[in-house]
């Protein structure tokens, strides 16, 4: 099986990549990222030294070096992680989301259809916009999408392009749209990396508005459990909640990681809320249950070990305050590729 990962420098494609190479034997996956702010090669680290691991620096946005690398890798799927996906920059700078999320999702589509390639595309909750806080209430794959910021409307959008093309041209794909993520090697401009490192070193900890705002959360591990499921259970054409039913505020998060790092709760500072902030995701995930799975990694041992992670990895934490960890990326040039270990 030949599987094409985009983004999979990233937090999450990172952790998919590990899971395919442990969890299938069989498996050859090259991982195409264009090693942005948040993408990481030190995050494959372990990858880079597996003989069925290769790596392409790429902007799946660029059709030409996407046709060559779908042309050389001969794939069977494509898993699609590769997004500008942080609320506030999306607010900031609302086209560079749509060229990535939309577009470069097109251009993958394209090449998958041409190669006869199955395609899953990694979604989120926040294109179904928010519920009522406090309320009982979940999304499924069934709601309407109303998407409340910039992010989540290209999103959207992305999710619509990968059902169209199922429908128009028959092609092979799914789609996932997932809850929170949390674990290792989490770029720090999330919640909970941006708490715990803020913790550890005696610096207050921002917080949107009142804190109240809820979120569901599931560990990276799981979320990667989900997608393999989907790849090998999953229907066609169908749209897959991935939720672990651990809706949390955001000030409890907080309350949590300050309890776990030994830290005050007078270190939170509440700042200006952010623009059309969502009061609550919260995903039914009943269809996703019925193919098998369920999330193994309870909520508090999760948030716990991935606090952990980040008090025994300062020196990962360090690069990534400094910048340090850009000037590894640059080893490999735009359309370089890593194979082996060695660089061409």
């Amino acid at each position: 099986m030949n599987i094409l990962v985009a983004g999979g420098a990233g937090f999450i494609g990172s952790h998919f990549v590990r899971h395919m190479l442990k969890e299938h034997p069989d498996a050859n996956v090259t991982c195409m990222d264009k090693l942005t702010y948040a993408g990481n090669i030190t995050s494959l680290k372990e990858p880079l030294c597996d003989g069925r691991f290769s790596f392409v620096r790429g902007d799946i946005c660029n059709a030409a070096l996407t046709e060559e690398v779908f042309a050389e890798g001969r794939f069977d799927v494509a898993v699609n992680f590769a997004a500008e996906s942080h609320v506030d920059r999306s607010i900031a700078s609302p086209r560079e989301f749509s060229a990535t999320n939309l577009m470069g999702t097109q251009t993958l589509l394209d090449a998958c259809l041409k190669h006869g390639v199955r395609f899953h595309q990694v979604s989120t909750d926040e294109v179904y916009g928010d519920l009522p806080a406090g309320s009982a209430l979940k999304f499924t794959e069934e709601s309407a999408l109303r998407p409340s910021s910039p992010y989540s409307a290209s999103k959207a959008a992305a999710d619509l392009m990968v059902l169209a093309y199922c429908r128009t041209f028959g092609l092979k794909a799914t789609v996932s749209r997932s809850a929170n993520n949390y674990g290792a090697r989490q770029f720090p401009e999330k919640l909970i990396p941006v708490a715990v490192i803020c913790a550890r070193r005696n610096r207050r900890v921002p917080l949107f508005g009142d804190g109240s705002n809820e979120r569901d959360w599931i560990s990276a591990e799981d979320h990667c459990r989900a997608i393999d499921t989907i790849l090998q259970k999953g229907a066609c054409g169908e749209v897959y909640n991935v939720g672990a039913d651990s809706v949390c505020a955001n000030i409890d998060m907080v309350r949590r990681i300050l309890a776990l790092t030994g830290r005050p709760e007078s270190l939170i500072d509440f700042v200006c809320d952010r623009k059309g902030h969502d009061r609550r995701y919260a995903l039914d995930c009943s269809k996703l249950r019925a193919l098998g799975w369920e999330p193994l990694v309870p909520f508090g041992e999760g948030i716990a070990a991935t606090v952990r992670w980040y008090e025994d990895n300062d020196g990962w934490v360090d690069d990534i305050l400094s910048g340090a960890y850009m000037l590894k990326n640059i080893r490999v040039p735009p359309g370089g590729r890593v194979s082996g270990g060695k660089t061409s």
